[in-house]
């Protein structure tokens, strides 16, 4: 198997327009156990560790650029304050050595359900960069992910950046596995509190063919909470709307049975996550300490 090692994005565009075929690969953490379980077998590697333009992250005003290539571990030290939804999901991703070499991008690249970084992007509404030879466009998240571990990559594009506001509110994360630590989300869910806008983000994992929105959850919790003028003087939620909210967000996911946990069991997760994560975003906004 060949190894083509680029060390400038235009080489590493260049080389995947010449041969479609190459799997591009960074931090290896998930392409490396597909190559070494015969899952993939690529015509090649496109190596991008050496092309530094994918390491940097910038702000501009309250929207960031995080390349390709910035590790969970940097999310975690450097955009926790900005990204506390991502920083959070980036903590229960595998172990320390995993959290030092995997990527957001290859979270993104590899498309899984099942990718932790996808509920609280999808909460943030952010955009992936994605760029060729023949240009560069964003992709909204939510039109990212296409099937099961597919992408609406074209087959010479390589993923640059993504694109995300910075938190307008709180931001929370949760999922839940066969153990405590790493392991592969059974369920995950992320939320995200927009006062300003009046909006309610969220994003599903690990309970559909792809990560999804919660889109009926989104917009019931959202009217309720204006409807209480409560963004800005939040009191306590009634009962009936957060278990409301958890009965819609369990009924936008399409769980299947597998090895890990039975459709019901994912339904009924989600349903728990989204009220548990409410209660901590919701103690945020009020300004208390969140659980």
């Amino acid at each position: 198997m060949q190894m083509v090692r680029p060390t400038t994005w235009p080489a590493a565009l260049d080389a995947i327009a010449a041969e479609p075929g190459l799997l591009p690969i960074s931090g290896g953490t998930d392409v490396m156990v597909d190559v070494n379980f015969d899952r993939e077998r690529p015509t090649g590697l496109l190596d991008l560790t050496r092309v530094p333009e994918l390491a940097d992250w910038s702000r501009d005003g309250d929207l960031l650029r995080v390349g390709a290539n910035v590790t969970y571990a940097r999310i975690i030290d450097e955009l926790a304050a900005l990204l506390p939804g991502l920083a959070m999901a980036s903590r229960t991703v595998g172990s320390p050595q995993i959290r030092n070499r995997g990527t957001v991008g290859g979270n993104l690249g590899s498309a899984s359900p099942a990718g932790d970084a996808h509920p609280p992007l999808l909460a943030g509404l952010a955009e992936v960069e994605v760029e060729s030879v023949r240009g560069s466009r964003r992709i909204p998240i939510d039109e990212f992910f296409v099937g099961v571990k597919r992408s609406d990559l074209a087959p010479d594009e390589l993923i640059a950046a993504f694109h995300a506001p910075v938190a307008p509110g709180p931001q929370q994360f949760a999922k839940i596995g066969t153990r405590n630590a790493m392991v592969i989300a059974v369920a995950s869910f992320a939320i995200e509190l927009d006062g300003a806008a009046h909006r309610v983000g969220t994003g599903i994992g690990s309970a559909a063919a792809t990560p999804r929105r919660a889109a009926d959850a989104e917009t019931f919790l959202a009217g309720e909470i204006t409807e209480r003028a409560a963004w800005d003087s939040p009191t306590p939620l009634p009962d009936a709307v957060v278990q409301r909210f958890g009965e819609l967000v369990a009924a936008a996911a399409s769980p299947i049975d597998d090895v890990r946990g039975t459709a019901a069991y994912r339904r009924r997760a989600l349903s728990v996550l989204a009220r548990r994560t409410l209660g901590w975003c919701w103690a945020d906004l009020d300004g208390r300490q969140c659980a």
